[in-house]
């Protein structure tokens, strides 16, 4: 997030009403995970004591959104997500999740130069009782969000051909690329 932008501040009241404070109007879970999928970060607070509250909402949209269905995490992973929280797993699993996440928003592009500034992170993690389950969940959720991407406006359809030869090699060159991460992922957890 750039400093010039500053977060949307909503006020959690004492009535656990939401006030927007941009509009001068109350606001539902909703209506702050559509402010966030449009692009906005938003920060919560509660009006009395001051703190910070929006990892709690934004964890509450994500299971109100689980709970409708609308599953984006699979079972595994959320079951590892709780295996994390042990004071041994604390300190890498937040950085990788951030690293995935990026490597997302950033495009398949980038997904090479990304695993490689994690392969230190990811000596330091094979070590950790769990690792392989782990590590095939990661694969699993890297795949599943690919293919979300590749149905994304402006990108590639799924099941069809480029539209020119370049596009074709660019495709051609990111699938030897997540090969390779794969098998080198594959390697590591050995």
């Amino acid at each position: 997030m750039s400093e010039s932008v500053k977060p949307l501040l909503i006020k959690r009241y004492a009535s656990r009403r939401l006030y927007n404070t941009e509009s001068s109007d109350y606001v539902t879970l909703e209506d702050i995970a559509g402010f966030i999928r449009a692009g906005r970060e938003v920060q919560i607070v509660d009006l009395k004591t001051g703190d910070d509250l929006t990892r709690q909402y934004l964890l509450q949209i994500i299971a109100e959104h689980e709970s409708r269905g609308e599953n984006v995490l699979p079972l595994e992973v959320l079951t590892d997500l709780v295996r994390s929280y042990t004071a041994q797993a604390q300190s890498v699993v937040p950085q990788f999740l951030a690293m995935s996440f990026d490597m997302l928003r950033e495009g398949p592009g980038k997904l090479a130069e990304q695993m490689n500034a994690m392969n230190p992170m990811m000596a330091q993690m094979s070590k950790m009782p769990g690792f392989e389950a782990m590590q095939r969940q990661q694969r699993q959720f890297l795949e599943t969000m690919m293919a979300g991407w590749a149905s994304m406006p402006g990108a590639a359809a799924s099941g069809t051909e480029p539209e020119d030869d370049e596009s074709a090699e660019d495709l051609s060159a990111i699938r030897r690329q997540l090969a390779a991460l794969e098998a080198k992922l594959s390697k590591m957890g050995k």
